[in-house]
């Protein structure tokens, strides 16, 4: 019995040890969202340029489209932001989610680097974020037509992400629903 016990250490710092491992193993811009194959979190918000407008979940139906959470205090967000602009360019929706920003520093933002978003919804409280269960900005999310919540990314939106994005929103504007991450 006292032998196992000079050995116990060594047997939990071999199975921290594989744990560690593991987790270096993993991808973190794929964070696993509850929300998957699940309707857009009900809202009730203003627009991020008008905010007389009041925006809701039905805004963003009728269209397969991502939606990008971003904020002008967020590097990250400023990295994304040209090719963000390309996806539009190329005649994709991009919606937006302004979270937990200045709503005069995001509209200088916008004309400054240009708007790539077809709807912008102001979430200053972060109320809309927590609700989609947002790490940080940016994510970003594919939805389909129905507003469900198809595929989830978190990170920079570059070329590369871009293409694997892309993919799934042809798929879902040409046939079936894609049940991805």
């Amino acid at each position: 019995m006292r032998r196992f016990i000079l050995f116990l250490p060594l047997v939990i710092a071999i199975g921290i040890g594989g744990f560690l491992w593991k987790g270096l193993q993993l991808d973190p811009t794929e964070l696993p969202s509850a929300l998957l194959n699940k309707p857009f979190p009900a809202f009730e918000l203003p627009a991020l340029a008008d905010s007389e407008l009041t925006l809701t979940e039905n805004d963003l139906k009728g269209e397969v489209a991502l939606v990008n959470v971003w904020a002008t205090w967020c590097p990250s967000c400023k990295q994304e932001h040209a090719q963000l602009n390309r996806i539009k360019a190329e005649g994709y929706k991009v919606i937006g989610i302004n979270y937990k920003d200045e709503r005069q520093k995001a509209n200088i933002w916008l004309k400054k680097y240009l708007d790539p978003y077809a709807v912008n919804v102001y979430d200053d409280k972060g109320t809309l974020g927590l609700d989609l269960g947002v790490y940080g900005a940016p994510e970003t999310y594919v939805i389909d037509k129905d507003g469900v919540i198809q595929y989830k990314h978190v990170g920079v939106v570059d070329e590369a992400v871009w293409q694997k994005l892309k993919a799934i929103i042809d798929q879902l504007k040409n046939g079936p629903k894609v049940a991805t991450q």
